[in-house]
């Protein structure tokens, strides 16, 4: 049976080498910001700095977001196997666990700016804040994602032979996943392993 999907030279779907070129270009962009937060850690402005961190409260918060990478291979998974029931099932699981890591986010944010720590109160601040908030806008962009995937496969404008669609977004949330471990190493624990020497 013929496609009308076009494919590169190494028959690779159009689509997922766009979302490859996406990523890699959001790559880039995210180790600018978190070179910025490195260069600025040691510029608090006499402001709260890394001491004011919940590391276990944040190690709780991005638990559960790198859990919904499992639930996002599994929503894959049950799409590729036409199990569209199932597969909304898990997108609605993805869609919950970055509403709770959102959720983490804004209490903690709310936190820091009752401790002090606000957007202008130095240069370290407007890099925490920039860095986390930026990961963070992309994770409500994924929810998006997901929560309109689960919507059009609903209303059967997303079929169980069209999984490519799955796969694109899981490539996105993945990525959002990877790079708030990189965030949560370097943002979070690294100055903390630091400061207790």
């Amino acid at each position: 049976m013929a496609t009308d999907v076009a494919t590169t030279s190494l028959n690779l779907d159009h689509r997922k080498l766009a979302m490859w070129t996406f990523l890699g270009s959001e790559f880039l962009l995210f180790g600018a910001l978190v070179a910025s937060y490195l260069l600025y850690l040691d510029t608090t402005a006499g402001g709260p700095g890394v001491e004011i961190y919940d590391i276990p409260f944040t190690s709780i918060s991005s638990f559960v977001l790198l859990m919904s990478s499992l639930t996002m291979v599994l929503a894959h998974h049950a799409h590729t196997k036409g199990d569209m029931r199932r597969m909304r099932l898990w997108i609605l699981a993805t869609v919950g666990q970055g509403a709770v890591f959102l959720g983490g986010q804004v209490f903690e944010f709310n936190v820091f700016v009752r401790e002090g720590l606000t957007l202008g109160t130095s240069p370290f601040s407007s890099a925490f804040y920039v860095t986390t908030g930026f990961h963070g806008l992309h994770v409500f962009v994924g929810i998006l994602l997901l929560s309109s995937l689960y919507v059009l496969s609903l209303t059967g404008k997303v079929k169980p032979s069209q999984h490519v669609k799955t796969e694109i977004i899981g490539l996105y949330w993945h990525f959002v996943d990877i790079v708030w471990v990189i965030i949560f190493t370097v943002v979070y624990l690294i100055p903390e392993i630091a400061a207790l020497d």
